[in-house]
């Protein structure tokens, strides 16, 4: 058995010859080219994907080599997952692997009996060998091709870093060295996984997040690092969508992603490391920034225009400012496409990455040291964002619209807060309070849309009269819900005021 470190990242299709002509690759020692040509089998019911097995045959000149993985999760595009190969001499070989349970399961009847070929794949691969100083091996392989199955296919086009020899810190290395030039972020999802998509016919859609598997036994920066990770996929995970498609909920998650990202960097950071959030915030608010004018003008035509043209669908004033609005939306969504193409983006998702495979992330504390355990931790960042949103409550009044916007930001945090650590929360009790504070901040946040659409309508509108007209009919009527909204603030802030949360006790969870 050997264990397989790689890094994928995500190479534009137009972007071949430029990545080839880097310095890094161009000075390699050793450079070849293949034609690759694979075949991945599983049985009727996917009982090797269930269990996270791969199986494939690949050709490579005229020998047919078969390879078994263990499907490991992904951190950030990093993974870590034993392998065997074998020669293939027409039939299914099991006898050589060295894990006795996974041997055992494999040879079984009901699995080596069922297999059949699912999906296959063909790319050219040029590989070059890279020396980065005294024991530190990679070897970094362009593909370019495509996975295709049950008449569906999709194209590929990635470069895979592995380490042969040194540390992981040095694939990151070449990787941010090689994304200084071109974009280059994280490829999360395998040429397995797009098959099996393939195979199932399964739809592109927005990710929502998840929920994050921490454990209070865990020391908080241990849980610092999954909880990142898996914004960091969050994020990622929506990438392809919002470059390639027009649906506005991939923006959305990929906004979503980075607010999460920065209430993290929030909550931990009393304990995470010096200078860490400084290297990550910046680029962060940069592609916050981008995200956020295209969501803006979204929520603008769906949730504050949309609904009057329908009510009025004879006014062409409303017609022409919608067509206004449209056209600084599209302008928006190309602004983000570009945004995401730039070699700021993977730069800013390698660096977090990379940060988060270094100590002290990945080193276990010292036993000898008192460390606060991430229940205590917890429980005084909950209630220290519960105390901070009382007191907003508090300041908070219905004739000031930005007070309600603080408080709503405050709810938002602690909404997160609460998410991220649920598992720790006792019973139900937290899906209790998300759910509490999902409905104040959705109520909130209507009445900040209706607060903020008066400005960004009119510099949609410009100078056009008829356009500045339109923008008083929208107005008039949202008026008798921007006032019910602000009538019931008052029982809002009781309710806020009322807030309380569970102890984090030693025997809770």
């Amino acid at each position: 058995m050997a264990q397989q470190i790689t890094l994928k990242l995500e190479v534009a299709e137009d972007r071949h010859a430029f990545l080839q002509r880097h310095p890094a690759l161009a000075g390699a020692t050793v450079r070849e080219q293949h034609q690759l040509v694979s075949i991945y089998y599983d049985t009727g019911r996917m009982a090797l994907r269930r269990a996270g097995i791969l199986l494939r045959l690949r050709r490579q000149g005229e020998s047919w080599q078969q390879t078994i993985k263990r499907q490991e999760g992904s951190d950030g595009g990093l993974t870590r997952r034993p392998e065997w190969q074998t020669p293939y001499l027409n039939h299914f070989d099991f006898s050589h692997i060295d894990d006795a349970e996974l041997r055992d399961w494999l040879q079984k009847d009901k699995i080596s009996g069922r297999l059949a070929a699912i999906f296959e794949s063909k790319v050219r691969r040029t590989v070059w060998q890279i020396d980065r100083g005294p024991g530190k091996r990679i070897l970094a392989k362009l593909d370019r091709g495509w996975i295709a199955s049950s008449g569906r296919r999709d194209t590929i086009s990635e470069l895979e870093l592995q380490l042969l020899a040194g540390s992981v810190d040095s694939l990151y290395s070449l990787a941010l060295e090689l994304a200084q030039r071109q974009a280059l972020p994280p490829l999360l999802l395998s040429k397995a996984e797009r098959g099996y998509r393939l195979f199932l016919n399964t739809p592109a859609q927005p990710v929502r997040a998840g929920k994050v598997a921490i454990d209070a036994r865990d020391p908080p920066l241990a849980a610092f690092r999954l909880i990142a990770l898996d914004c960091l996929s969050h994020l990622q995970l929506n990438h392809a969508g919002a470059v390639r498609s027009e649906d506005a909920e991939y923006v959305h998650q990929m906004r979503v992603a980075t607010r999460r990202l920065r209430a993290a960097l929030r909550m931990f950071g009393p304990v995470l490391p010096a200078g860490f959030a400084e290297q990550l915030v910046p680029p962060m608010r940069e592609l916050m920034q981008a995200l956020g004018q295209a969501r803006d003008l979204d929520v603008l035509m769906a949730e504050i225009v949309a609904p009057v043209a329908t009510a009025l669908p004879d006014e062409p004033r409303l017609t022409d400012l919608a067509s206004a609005i449209t056209n600084r939306l599209y302008a928006a969504r190309s602004a983000i496409r570009h945004t995401l193409r730039q070699p700021a983006y993977g730069q800013l998702l390698l660096t977090a990455a990379s940060l988060l495979q270094r100590t002290p992330f990945v080193e276990a504390p010292n036993p000898d040291e008192e460390t606060l355990s991430l229940r205590q931790f917890a429980d005084r960042r909950l209630r220290r964002l519960l105390k901070n949103i009382h007191e907003l409550a508090a300041a908070a009044r219905p004739e000031n619209p930005p007070s309600l916007h603080e408080l709503r930001i405050g709810i938002k945090r602690l909404r997160y807060a609460i998410e991220f650590f649920d598992p720790m929360l006792p019973g139900k009790s937290g899906v209790a309070v998300i759910k509490r504070l999902a409905g104040l901040q959705e109520e909130l946040g209507q009445l900040n849309d209706l607060a903020s659409a008066g400005t960004l309508l009119m510099v949609c509108a410009g100078r056009e009269p008829h356009l500045r007209e339109a923008v008083t009919l929208i107005g008039g009527w949202h008026g008798q819900r921007h006032a019910a909204l602000l009538a019931d603030i008052p029982n809002k802030l009781k309710t806020i005021r009322g807030l309380d949360l569970p102890r984090l006790g030693q025997n809770s969870g």
